[in-house]
């Protein structure tokens, strides 16, 4: 049988490797950075995926998509992407948690206990604040997207604890909400600092959930959602093997 991580094993070393295939990680939303992001940690050997989104695949969110197809609209995105990441990956077990996480869904519904880290690709406020908020408080290591819609610059990404994100709208209003938790560092993130596109009015397109607020419609490509995704599974990476900055 071909080692298909053979180039992984080649770069973090086989006590590297090991503890990446004993690694368990949650990616909370599925969207166009967390599509890429779990894809991305399946190619790279991640043991177990907890992957966690109440939506469906729907017909403007192809274009972000790395594995669906328009057979697909329709398809709870939880479902769809465990099943598509286990069949090409099949030694990442893949696991489907079907939910909206916000502040009470997590009082009830705590992370599972074997979470080694979670990856944080929410793109609604307070979802992605009570999820930050819930790593922070219960010591579990989180990565965390912060927008990547309406940007094309590769060249102004940046990584770093949520305390240095300047220049990022959405970083900005995060970073007020934690400190009213008393929550002011101690958070891993990726940000831009160019400035995105003008949002536009919502789309008429149906929404096949109903939890969230209605939202104005943010332009995006595949390509920056794609880098912040695969730029959140190597700081997931670099921790689990202990070679994080």
């Amino acid at each position: 049988m071909q080692d298909t991580y053979k180039r992984v094993r080649d770069f973090y070393g086989e006590e590297g490797f090991a503890a990446i295939r004993k690694s368990t990680v949650l990616v909370a939303g599925l969207g166009g950075v967390g599509s890429h992001c779990a894809l991305a940690l399946a190619r790279s050997g991640i043991g177990k995926l907890y992957l966690v989104d109440f939506d469906s695949i729907t017909a403007s969110s192809l274009n972000r998509n790395p594995l669906a197809g328009t057979a697909d609209i329709g398809t709870k995105k939880a479902e769809f992407f465990a099943k598509t990441i286990h069949c090409l990956c099949p030694e990442t077990e893949c696991i489907p948690i079907d939910a909206f996480i916000h502040t009470d869904y997590l009082k009830d519904n705590p992370l599972p206990d074997d979470t080694d880290a979670v990856a944080d690709a929410i793109d609604s406020l307070n979802p992605k604040t009570s999820l930050l908020e819930y790593c922070s408080v219960n010591r579990i290591p989180v990565f965390s997207s912060m927008g990547a819609a309406g940007r094309r610059d590769v060249s102004s990404i940046r990584t770093g604890d949520i305390s240095l994100s300047a220049g990022c709208p959405l970083a900005r209003i995060v970073r007020k909400y934690l400190r009213r938790r008393g929550i002011s560092e101690g958070i891993n993130c990726v940000w831009s600092v160019e400035q995105g596109v003008t949002p536009l009015p919502p789309d008429d397109e149906p929404r096949l959930e109903t939890r969230g607020r209605i939202r104005n419609s943010l332009p995006s490509l595949i390509t920056l959602p794609g880098v912040f995704g695969y730029a959140l599974t190597q700081l997931i990476l670099d921790y689990t093997t202990g070679n994080y900055r």
